[in-house]
């Protein structure tokens, strides 16, 4: 299975890359992964609502341009589904088995995501109401990505 996570943003903190890294590795004996960052825009701390709409269409067109056009697009957003990682595990297995093999996850910048990006997503997946930071968010990603295969395959470690 091919796995794509298109995000906004470095990870500029060394906890943050180990962390990555671990579960890329750990990813690595499930399926192909691409992790390709965009650079974000600079968000000043206080911006109209225009202004703001004209940096998350900027980051927008980065984002839909990264990715391929038959690609399964699953947005996180806040407003999204909130699945269980068992229905995430479901969603992931039935997208390799009758959809093509591949899944493209997109996380947003600091003020999410464009219209146009929302539009384009065959999903939208909710990690709560909550507001991370989306160093964090990729952590977490990834993370339920790894478990998700580990409970289609009966391994164990989702508890």
């Amino acid at each position: 299975m091919q796995i794509q996570i298109v995000c906004v943003g470095k990870l500029k903190e060394k906890y943050w890359v180990g962390a990555i890294e671990e579960y890329s590795k750990r990813l690595g004996s499930y399926a192909r992964l691409d992790i390709r960052e965009l650079p974000d825009e600079k968000t000043p701390d206080s911006m109209s609502p225009a202004e703001e709409e004209q940096v998350k269409a900027r980051e927008g067109e980065r984002i839909l341009a990264a990715l391929k056009p038959d690609a399964h697009v699953v947005a996180l957003a806040i407003d999204g589904e909130t699945w269980t990682s068992e229905q995430l595990a479901a969603n992931m297995e039935r997208q390799a088995t009758y959809g093509g093999g591949s899944i493209s996850f997109v996380i947003g910048g600091s003020l999410g995501l464009s219209s146009a990006v929302l539009a384009r997503a065959d999903k939208k997946l909710s990690f709560g109401r909550m507001t991370y930071p989306h160093q964090l968010m990729r952590v977490l990603l990834l993370e339920q990505v790894y478990r998700a295969f580990k409970i289609n395959r009966g391994e164990p470690y989702h508890k």
